[in-house]
């Protein structure tokens, strides 16, 4: 075979010596009996590293795969399955519990509401795990999976000797990947910690996370279906949608033993609502709806227990209503008071970065190692306090640290009332970051940055070209754009709502921070079109990887290699800030240019709207079923 060939030619140049005349041998003829020796040596390591290249392709590219299918999707079939049993479970349990009867004993059915919340709290604790294992998973394979296809084929590039300038070739396309591979890790690493940190929250308060939206009242009902006599009549469960405004009230048929299958949807204008006694009817938590166009007709609804009733009946105007959740939640969440975007906020902001620039930076992990808690909070009471914001020197002072420095300046644009790029545009801003080309990123985002508030503008316009000029010393901080996106997404584009859904737009958030710090001279100081920039369109198409083929005729493009594992090392000394920012130093280039390609799944109406996600284990198995 080639490689026997190739040690047996290896000796044979070992062995070979040219014959000279005389005693002596000039310069050139040394060079060219030793290249012969060389040669030899050379293809000896070339055999050394083919035989070393066999036996690491197990290790590198066949046992992590096996391992990743084995482990991960393995674990994640055995929970689809035992997810499928319990959601079978539930809704069995469910409906039987909705068939009885209202004439039973009080204490039978006192027993049975308390078997179903029962059941309804473990279902719902289960829906919940298995839709965040869906979305590790998703995650996971998009460098689980690649990765050790990369290593396979640098160790194959770098074993053949005619693979230097193929290597070469590939370098663009290598580099790149490994930018993509780093930057998703750690974008993963940070959306599993606020997965894990928002799962929590919703296990100790779900009413809390309750998404609001533009129906004044939308979930599952059952619906009475009348028919013929004898037949009797049937229920069926339908999701239902209600615009307090406009009356209008929407039905969707919605089966989940079907795979989730969706009926037409059924659009009326309400006339009124009443509640149905249990002397009329054997159901429970029943009440009717009639619609303008049919007088006299009405529809008997089921909801799923008395507190639900109330809630259709209040959103309904309905009589025996009772104040909504969703209006007492409103008034819990009274208007923030605290930092505001007023002179103080902007001295604020100023003096922070005057005293980075002037002080740190070309602090390795600037912005990423975050300050002592109680430092950083008394900084931040003198700094925002008109009496002694004047006196604090932060540019000569050794009493701040510019760790603490820059964590009250985060502190400081987290505490404002809404986050400085709007709730408002939030949705807007995301939009061009998950698709399209580079150009029209670049012009969509400079387009809503002029339609900010002006204060808003005027902040994001400071803070922005001092991440550009931190990012310029980035050999020496390790703060490159990417980076830095990191660290400012979530403070500058924080989401309204806390949802996994919204989570999942953390890593879009850091690619808007990233166009704005690569394009600011024109973001901030030109005007954009006087039109609204073309509509992005959404592609199911992978991107395009870059060419695998040098570009022999214009200046090659150098991205600089990413940095991994990075390990800053964090004062143990109090509590920190957000734990969010403590994750591995990314790659040492932005991604902001490239396309993500969008995903796209089916769900239930209303379950799905944007970025939100109802939590509710009734709504949530529907959605899972699909997957």
């Amino acid at each position: 075979d080639l490689s026997a060939a190739q040690k047996k030619f290896a000796h044979s140049l070992r062995d070979f010596k040219f014959e000279f005349i005389g005693d002596a041998e000039t310069d050139d003829e040394r060079c060219i009996d030793a290249s012969l020796h060389e040669f030899s040596n050379f293809l000896k390591n070339l055999e050394e590293q083919r035989e070393i290249l066999a036996l690491s392709v197990t290790e590198t590219l066949i046992k992590p795969l096996e391992r990743f299918r084995k482990e991960q999707l393995g674990a994640v079939k055995e929970e689809k399955k035992k997810f499928d049993k319990e959601t079978e479970r539930n809704y069995s349990l469910l409906e039987k519990h909705l068939n009885l009867s209202a004439k039973k004993k009080e204490l039978q059915l006192q027993e049975a509401d308390n078997q179903v919340e029962q059941n309804r709290k473990h279902f719902y604790e289960l829906s919940l795990e298995y839709v965040c294992k869906l979305q590790e998973i998703q995650e996971r394979k998009k460098f689980e999976c690649v990765e050790p296809v990369l290593s396979f084929f640098q160790g194959l590039f770098t074993f053949y000797h005619q693979g230097y300038e193929l290597a070469k070739d590939f370098n663009h396309y290598k580099m790149a990947l490994q930018i993509n591979i780093q930057n998703t890790r750690n974008r993963f690493e940070g959306t599993r910690s606020e997965v894990e940190e928002l799962m929590n929250k919703i296990r100790k308060n779900p009413q809390e996370h309750k998404r609001a939206n533009h129906f004044t009242m939308e979930g599952y009902l059952y619906v009475q279906e009348k028919r013929p006599a004898p037949f009797g009549s049937s229920w069926v469960k339908h999701y239902c949608t209600y615009r307090k405004e406009t009356k209008k009230f929407t039905m969707i048929p919605f089966e989940h033993r079907s795979g989730g299958k969706v009926g037409d949807e059924e659009l009326f204008v309400l006339t009124y609502c009443t509640k149905r006694n249990i002397d009329t009817t054997d159901r429970r938590f029943c009440f009717d709806l009639e619609a303008s166009d049919r007088p006299g007709v009405p529809v008997t609804m089921q909801a799923f227990s008395e507190e639900d009733r109330k809630l259709w009946m209040e959103a309904l105007d309905g009589k025996e209503a009772v104040k909504c959740i969703s209006v007492v939640l409103k008034a819990i969440t009274a208007e923030h008071k605290g930092a505001q975007l007023d002179k103080i906020g902007f001295t604020v902001i100023k003096k922070c970065i005057s005293a980075v620039e002037t002080r740190g930076i070309n602090d390795q992990g600037l912005y990423r190692v975050v300050g002592v808690s109680s430092k950083v909070q008394r900084l931040l009471s003198l700094l925002m306090d008109a009496k002694t914001c004047n006196e604090v020197d932060l540019e000569n002072s050794v009493d701040w640290e510019v760790k603490t420095i820059t964590s009250a300046m985060k502190q400081y644009l987290r505490s404002l009332p809404e986050p400085l790029m709007t709730y408002e545009l939030h949705g807007e801003f995301i939009v061009p970051a998950k698709s399209g080309s580079p150009e029209s990123r670049v012009n969509a985002v400079h387009f809503l940055v002029h339609k900010l508030p002006e204060k808003n503008k005027e902040m994001l316009e400071i803070l922005v070209k001092h991440l550009a000029n931190v990012s310029k010393h980035a050999k020496r901080n390790l703060m490159t754009v990417a980076n830095l996106g990191v660290v400012f997404g979530p403070t500058l584009m924080r989401p309204q709502e806390e949802t996994v859904a919204a989570i999942m737009d953390l890593k879009f958030q850091n690619i808007v921070v990233e166009i704005l710090i690569e394009n600011h001279e024109k973001i901030f100081k030109t005007l954009p079109d006087a039109t609204f920039p073309e509509p992005i369109c959404m592609s199911v198409s992978p991107p395009n990887a870059p060419p695998r083929q040098s570009r022999r005729q214009g200046q090659r493009i150098k991205r600089p290699l990413a940095v991994y594992n990075l390990c800053l090392e964090l004062d143990d000394a109090d509590s920190h800030s957000s734990p969010r920012e403590d994750t591995p130093t990314g790659s040492m280039d932005s991604l902001s240019s490239q396309s993500p390609t969008p995903a796209f799944s089916s769900s239930p109406p209303g379950l799905l709207d944007g970025n939100h996600l109802i939590m509710d284990s009734r709504d949530l198995a529907g959605w899972t079923t699909n997957l």
